[in-house]
């Protein structure tokens, strides 16, 4: 087509048709050409009929679909959920039971709050962005969050009812304290914080939860989790310096042995049973 417009044999020229050209029109430049202004002699001759010709090189279709396609992608954003807003290193959100027992014995001496939470409580909607604050002010506190709606049995095996209702645990101590508090009442976990977030040093291996939590956990069918009861290790009684040294053997003097009879008395006690035979064989008994 280009070639064919190129010579001039699209549109015939001035003389054909009876009228004026007014310009060179075989050519066309990179714009939209209507050619419904031309006369009907000139369009029973051309090949368009009077519908707009475009010069300028298209897109193909495949790539004007791309191109739609990452147009509309960039325009869907992810709506963020209000518990994952502001969220710091230092808090993490628990998938499981065994992930929850994991994390509070990998803390070490380190303070660990447990934050249940519901993306339906209205209190705890309104604490986060407090809590999100107190993280960043204390990054050494490990914070983390149990979804109540999604971990419902979890909670349950757990004995949480209230929320937001919130667990402290600490090292070798264990849980040191639980309790419930919302916006109002902030103040209240703003002094467990102070009280056991400050440095110090736990002795044992970090307990994590109660041993009662622990079994309650194992045994709801609805979570796969699997613990191993502790058995109760029998007393070892330690003796003290005065009895050891009593039960040990002195070497320089050890314990008598029995010594065997003298062949003597061996022999004469057989010779005398040897005489009583012969005295009753010899009398006829």
């Amino acid at each position: 087509m280009a070639k064919l417009m190129n010579k001039g044999f699209v549109f015939p020229s001035s003389s054909d048709c009876g009228h004026h050209r007014p310009h060179e029109i075989s050519s066309f430049p990179n714009k939209s050409v209507n050619l419904s202004c031309l006369p009907s002699t000139c369009l029973l001759r051309s090949y368009f009929y009077g519908r707009r010709l475009v010069i300028n090189e298209a897109l193909p279709k495949r790539n004007a679909h791309v191109a739609i396609t990452v147009q509309m992608s960039m325009g869907i954003r992810k709506v963020q959920k209000w518990w994952e807003k502001g969220v710091q290193p230092n808090m993490k959100e628990v998938n499981s039971a065994q992930g929850l027992v994991d994390s509070l014995l990998s803390a070490g001496d380190k303070l660990v709050v447990v934050d249940f939470f519901s993306p339906g409580c209205g209190g705890c909607k309104a604490l986060h962005p407090k809590l999100c604050q107190l993280a960043e002010m204390n990054p050494d506190v490990q914070f983390l969050q149990v979804n109540y709606e999604e971990h419902k049995s979890m909670c349950y095996s757990l004995n949480v009812h209230l929320l937001p209702f919130f667990r402290f645990y600490r090292g070798a101590e264990g849980r040191v304290c639980s309790f419930s508090c919302t916006n109002a009442t902030i103040k209240k976990f703003k002094d467990a914080l102070a009280k056991y977030g400050t440095d110090r040093c736990t002795f044992g291996p970090p307990k994590g939860l109660e041993e009662k939590e622990l079994l309650a956990l194992a045994a709801n069918k609805d979570l796969s989790f699997n613990y191993i009861p502790k058995t109760e290790e029998e007393p070892v009684l330690v003796a003290s310096q005065e009895e050891v040294e009593d039960r040990t053997p002195n070497k320089e003097s050890p314990l008598p042995l029995p010594l065997p009879l003298p062949i003597s008395s061996t022999s004469s006690l057989k010779a005398k049973q040897d005489t009583e035979k012969e005295a009753y064989a010899t009398s006829g008994r």
